[in-house]
């Protein structure tokens, strides 16, 4: 069966860049999506076309020319700001969409987040307001919901190699998480295209292993560095005191209402797990989080601590 041509969006972000060489390492005709004027810029022998998504017109005649085409969106909102979030993971989105199905794309393949499951915040409901879409899109679907990126967790690397101490919310087990791999995400996305199993479904994925408290990942990070374990524990009643000031002042001002969003989304990840949640038994389960790949955290807190991994990369590229 020969290999249908692939519409990549988001290629310049980590998950997108894993993606895109984990499509072409397969043998894919690869064309990836840049908006025009884009900071980020891929190598010259990959294939690219600059568009924006406003256009209609453009994103039809150039889904058009490739029939049969798959699409896989890594693109995302970086910010979390209200603005960007429905712009880009709503509308932008949207707009491909529409565009998809009137140029007879075969399969659009999402990638999403796993936290959409307990919507409080702007990003979750505009992914989850284009889920809807896609699903009811009359198209072949697959949603991936990873739980948490390797990237996501490495923020604290320099503050354990600098002799500081980690910082744990809580006594540093109020979340858990199954982390996967950029490498091993990109597998499973590019594992979607025909896949039967994965069609017209919402696929939640993790990494391999059990699942990580905030604490066991510190603990994991200090055995990696070779420092003995010192913790530092912020009480969660700080956030909701700091998200309370700054909400009262976004009432007059738009840069405090922002920044209290932001805190908002500080505070979530703070406190809500990155596992399937159960809405009948109201927890998260990590053993009914499915698991995929090889990849471990303990290996990555490995490569960034020999300096063969930049833990400041951007992840998710907005377009």
């Amino acid at each position: 069966m020969s290999l249908p041509p692939i519409l990549l969006l988001g290629a310049t972000g980590t998950i997108g860049r894993a993606t895109l060489s984990e499509l072409l390492a397969q043998g894919f005709d690869v064309t990836c999506l840049q908006r025009k004027n884009s900071a980020s810029k891929l190598p010259d022998a990959v294939k690219s076309v600059e568009i924006e998504l406003a256009d209609a017109k453009a994103l039809e005649r150039l889904f058009s020319q490739l029939g049969g085409a798959v699409i896989i969106s890594c693109m995302a909102s970086r910010s979390g700001r209200k603005q960007d979030a429905w712009a880009v993971d709503f509308q932008g989105h949207l707009n491909v969409l529409h565009a998809a199905k009137a140029a007879g794309i075969a399969q659009f393949i999402q990638l999403s987040a796993i936290c959409v499951q307990k919507p409080l915040l702007e990003f979750q409901r505009a992914k989850l307001a284009f889920e809807a879409e896609l699903t009811a899109s009359g198209l072949r679907w697959s949603i991936v919901r990873p739980t948490a990126f390797f990237k996501s967790l490495s923020g604290q690397v320099k503050r354990v190699q600098a002799g500081k101490p980690f910082l744990l919310f809580g006594n540093g087990e109020l979340t858990a998480c199954t982390p996967i791999s950029d490498r091993d995400l990109a597998r499973y996305l590019v594992g979607c295209i025909n896949a039967p199993d994965r069609m017209n479904r919402i696929l939640p994925i993790g990494g391999p292993g059990p699942a990580l408290t905030p604490r066991a990942q510190g603990e994991l990070l200090f055995k990696v560095a070779g420092k003995p374990p010192r913790f530092r524990h912020v009480p969660v009643r700080l956030m909701d005191a700091i998200i309370a000031s700054l909400s009262a002042l976004g009432r007059i001002s738009p840069k405090m209402a922002e920044k209290a969003e932001f805190a908002r989304i500080g505070r979530y990840y703070a406190t809500e797990s990155m596992l399937v949640w159960d809405e009948h038994a109201g927890r998260y389960d990590a053993d009914a989080t499915p698991a995929f790949g090889e990849d471990s955290l303990e290996q990555h807190y490995q490569r960034l601590i020999r300096g063969e991994v930049d833990a400041d990369l951007g992840d998710h590229a907005m377009f």
